[in-house]
């Protein structure tokens, strides 16, 4: 049995904090110290990224499997900070276990990353198709440019994209099949129905010039989930706790620390 790699730090409520694609927990460093004082955070390398192995089957399930044992001990329920990758996870962890988990952070996350003749808000299918194709030839090309599309039209996009290109291979160089197969569960996942199910209370962020994620896709999460509310952060790209972070802290701060 695999084992998630996680760092834990502070003391309080239990606050997870969930990365997105071909990144990993590092990636959130400076957003752990101020969260920290008033929960207790544990960062979490996804299976198959940073310093966790991969879970096989690669699925959905499989991952959400993977954090509930290894948070299996926690005596309260937890709090997720999910980005992108890192808020499909969270969904499903709290479809599949509502009294586990109490609280959501969505952030440029959707319930249908690929879009469809229903889901006009996502990535056209054929250019998530040319993606997959391109990360086969030449992954780490088509990782940087991956990276590039974060930040595409959203402002301070040179220090966004720096500093997501220093955490690229800070953990190691991932498995290329690993990814691949992480990109199949974000293109493959259709969370639509299960999402008004979802009692726990929710804040979902986006950025209005994100690339990859749009806002109408948050707009419609909160509009879908019973007890959540949308905060758009103007000017954001796909990576908003990273290139708008006081707005970002506001926002998350005052939700998570709301009676």
């Amino acid at each position: 049995m695999s084992t998630l790699h996680v760092d834990t730090t502070g003391s309080g409520r239990p606050l997870v904090l969930l990365h997105g694609w071909a990144m990993h927990g590092g990636l959130f460093a400076t957003l752990v110290p101020g969260m920290a004082r008033r929960f207790r955070v544990s960062v979490v390398d996804l299976p198959g990224h940073g310093y966790s192995p991969p879970v096989t089957p690669y699925t959905l399930d499989a991952i959400v499997a993977a954090l509930t044992r290894r948070f299996a001990d926690d005596s309260e329920p937890i709090s997720i900070v999910g980005w992108s990758l890192g808020g499909t996870v969270a969904l499903r962890w709290a479809h599949r276990h509502p009294d586990r988990v109490s609280r959501l952070v969505l952030v440029c996350a959707t319930p249908r990353f690929v879009a469809g003749d229903d889901w006009p808000t996502g990535m056209e299918p054929a250019m998530y198709a040319r993606f997959g194709d391109e990360f086969r030839v030449a992954y780490r090309l088509t990782l940087q440019r991956f990276l590039s599309l974060q930040v595409r039209g959203g402002g301070g996009g040179k220090a966004t994209l720096a500093a997501l290109r220093q955490e690229l291979f800070a953990r190691g160089e991932p498995q290329p099949g690993v990814l691949a197969a992480a990109l199949a569960v974000l293109g493959g996942a259709d969370l639509r129905a299960e999402v008004p199910a979802i009692a726990a209370r929710t804040l979902v962020v986006t950025g209005d010039r994100d690339a990859l994620v749009p806002t109408e896709a948050g707009a419609w999460l909160a509009g879908a989930m019973p007890a959540a509310r949308h905060v758009d952060i103007g000017g954001a790209a796909h990576a908003p706790f990273l290139s708008h972070r006081a707005a970002f802290d506001t926002a998350v701060r005052e939700f998570l620390d709301a009676g």
